[in-house]
């Protein structure tokens, strides 16, 4: 099944964002997603607007992928849209874009502890689903011993 994902990205790699989203349609890389994203910049200037913008395109998605490139770390946007997915008990995932090297991360996607990955299609599948998994993982309760001595009941 498909995953929803979020494509964050910093301006000056909107080509690598492209290309991101157009790897589901090529039959060699073993990844499907529907991609949401901001590709087409919004026509706006008003901060509020644009929150709203990137607000509508995070509703249903699993999983919010940071594409990290030289730039990203120091991207608002970037880090509104990453503090956003967070609060919204969303997936988080940074991919260096091709050729980046070992750029800075946001510091909200370090903050977060999101796993960060160097471009390999390859891979992709595999780490969207442990990124949604780790979201998605319950808090744990008290300990079962605990909580029947508590008064709790075991059936």
């Amino acid at each position: 099944m498909a995953r929803r994902i979020f494509i964050s990205f910093q301006h000056d790699d909107r080509m690598q964002a492209q290309g991101f989203n157009l790897l589901r349609w090529n039959p060699n890389v073993p990844v499907e997603f529907v991609g949401r994203h901001l590709l087409s910049p919004v026509e706006s200037e008003d901060p509020e607007y644009i929150r709203r913008k990137i607000r509508e395109q995070l509703d249903g998605i699993s999983l919010t992928v940071v594409l990290i490139g030289r730039n990203t770390a120091n991207s608002e946007w970037v880090d509104f849209e990453i503090r956003e997915s967070l609060a919204r008990g969303k997936g988080l995932l940074g991919i260096r874009v091709k050729d980046a090297g070992k750029v800075d991360a946001p510091p909200a996607l370090v903050e977060a502890g999101a796993k960060i990955i160097d471009w390999d299609p390859d891979v992709f599948a595999d780490e969207f689903e442990r990124a949604c998994l780790i979201a998605d993982r319950p808090e744990l309760g008290p300990p079962m011993r605990r909580w029947a001595a508590e008064g709790g009941c075991i059936r």
